[in-house]
Order: C-alpha cells, then structure tokens, then sequence
C-alpha cells in the first residue's frame, strides 16, 4: 500500500500492516510484535518494553523468560552478539562529513554490527542478522571487542541491527576504549532506555564521539507501517540527547539521518522531522539518505536527484541550517 493509503485510512489497514510485519518476522522465528503476556516480566532495556511470558521471546529476539525469570540469551557485557572489523578512514559514515574523522588518514574505525535489533523495518539492507540464532552462535565479551583495538582505531561506531538491543555490552565495552583515547560513536534508532541513552552519552562527550539517530519518520502512523513499532521513544530520546548539544558544538554530539524511502519518506515527512529538530537546536546536521531497494522493499525504485533536492529544501525551510545529502552514487540509479 502506498504512503498516502497509509496516511489516510490507517485505522483501515492497519491489519493489513500486522499482518505483513507477522509474516516477515515468523520467518525468522521472532515474535509478530512486541510481547505483552499477562503475568510475563516486563523487559525496559527499550521502547517496546517487552512483557515476556515463560518461554517467549522478546522482541529483539534476545530475551526469554525461564523458570520464571528474565533471562539474556546475549546482550550482556559478557556476550555480545556481533561481528566487527577494521574500516579506514575516512569511511562511509553519517556523520563522516562533520565528526572529523577524514582528517586521519592512515587510521581506522572499529565497526560494530550488533546482530540484532529492536526494530522491523520493511526495507532494512542489512536484514541477514535476523539469520543468526543466539544460543548457537559464538558471542564476543567486552573485553575482547576492546582488545580488537589497537594504536590505529580512532574511534568506534556501533551499528546493525542496533546497539539499543544490546546496551550492557556496548556500554562496557565504550568505557574500556574510552579510557584509551578512542572516539565512541553510536548509529541508532534511538529506542534504548534514557538512563542507557545518558550513559552513552558521557561516553561520547568525553571521547569526543557522536550520537547519529536514525529519525526513519515523523508520523507515527508511517513509522508503524514502515517498522513495525512506534516512534514514541526515538523522538523522547532525541529531544533528550540534543537538548545536550551545545555542551559540545565541535565535534557534533546529536547527528540526524533520515532514508528517503520513494512512495514514503517525501519533502512533507522531512519537512516535519527537520522542524522537531530545529525546534531544539538549529544546527544539528542533518544527512538526507539516498535508498536502494532492499529486504522486503525490494521492488521500490531508487531515489531520485529530484526526490532528494525537494527534501533538502524541505529540511532547510524548516529551519536546518546544516543539511546533506548522502549515499549520492544511488541518485537516480535503475534497478536492472
């Protein structure tokens, strides 16, 4: 169905998105929605605040209940769900273009693929996670991940799936690799618990790091469609890491992002996340991303050179004063 389906009648086909989430997600063995089981325990490691019952999974598919207790199947400090590596500098980063990072040539990011994600959207490009079983596969500790870290890592960025869905570890390992002079950024969804979200803040404002939220929609009638849960807490969050700011102007602290998902994400959508932004601080960047069809999205075009320039106009309208466009080499592009 198309956005402005979604926009108008989403009372009438909202079944019809459930549905489509359910399908998707069942065939990975992960719930059709975020749990909410009379007499479960109640998981607030996120947004979706899981009520887990015995046997269930969690949303993020990393949580259970077992002989009546919450039980982590990875996420801790000591078991992280992931794969890393070495990226030089400069890369392809959201924030590449204001965290200075391209000034070290000869260095590199460790990047962090978290293997798991309190999200589910339709269009996700690195879906394959959701193919990985945490009880049968191998899980890195924080101190390892730390010890992957040597004289060349700038920083390091933690990504997915999302980091939300495994905070105790990465939160573990940041103070480790903070401690050593390493830049601690983050690129998420936003959903984790604010208590979380503060901790990795500090960490990145004594480092030197950024905090990149992923803003996928305004609207939280689109944000359901589009990812399967609310956009409630990414927007709380936000408003409370970039209340922050301008405790560190240089480099950025809060960066935004946003997909331009053709049929979907327009001018109109980016026009409403650009003004909430601008509303706390005007100078927070703003990357406008370009898409490529991918996951269950896949027969989407790619966005357009006129797609992304009305969207740009949009957000500086709004009142951004720091406005990009990205993943420039997908404009326009034909799928063959």
């Amino acid at each position: 169905m198309c956005g402005t389906c979604i926009a108008s009648h989403f009372t009438n086909v909202r079944s019809h998105v459930a549905r489509v989430h359910a399908a998707s997600r069942s065939e990975f063995g992960l719930p059709a929605k975020p749990p909410d089981t009379r007499d479960g325990i109640r998981c607030r490691l996120c947004g979706n605040e899981c009520v887990i019952g015995e046997g269930e999974l969690g949303f993020c598919g990393l949580r259970t209940v077992r002989n009546g207790r919450l039980r982590h199947l990875a996420g801790t400090p000591a078991t992280g769900l992931l794969t890393w590596y070495r990226d030089p500098l400069p890369t392809n980063c959201v924030a590449d273009w204001v965290c200075g990072g391209h000034r070290h040539p000869g260095r590199h990011n460790l990047a962090v693929f978290y293997e798991s994600c309190t999200v589910d959207c339709l269009f996700c490009q690195n879906w394959h996670f959701r193919l990985v079983v945490p009880e049968s596969s191998t899980t890195t500790s924080a101190a390892e991940l730390a010890a992957a870290a040597n004289e060349g890592t700038f920083c390091v960025c933690y990504f997915g799936g999302d980091p939300a869905s495994q905070m105790p570890h990465a939160l573990a390992t940041s103070k480790l690799l903070a401690a050593r002079g390493v830049r601690i950024c983050w690129e998420t969804a936003g959903t984790m618990h604010p208590k979380l979200l503060d901790a990795a803040l500090r960490l990145s404002l004594r480092s030197g790091g950024c905090i990149k939220f992923d803003l996928k929609a305004f609207d939280e009638q689109l944000h359901l469609a589009l990812c399967g849960i609310s956009n409630k807490r990414t927007l709380t969050n936000f408003a409370r890491a970039a209340a922050r700011s301008r405790e560190r102007p240089e480099p950025p602290l809060v960066v935004a992002s946003t997909l331009l998902v053709p049929g979907y994400v327009d001018g109109d959508q980016v026009g409403k996340v650009a003004e909430f932004i601008a509303s706390i601080d005007p100078d927070i960047p703003y990357s406008l991303l370009a898409f490529a069809p991918h996951f269950r999205m896949g027969d989407l075009p790619y966005t357009t050179a006129a797609h992304a320039r009305e969207a740009e106009a949009a957000a500086r309208a709004a009142g951004l004063r720091n406005v990009r466009i990205g993943n420039r080499h997908l404009l326009g592009l034909r799928r063959v």
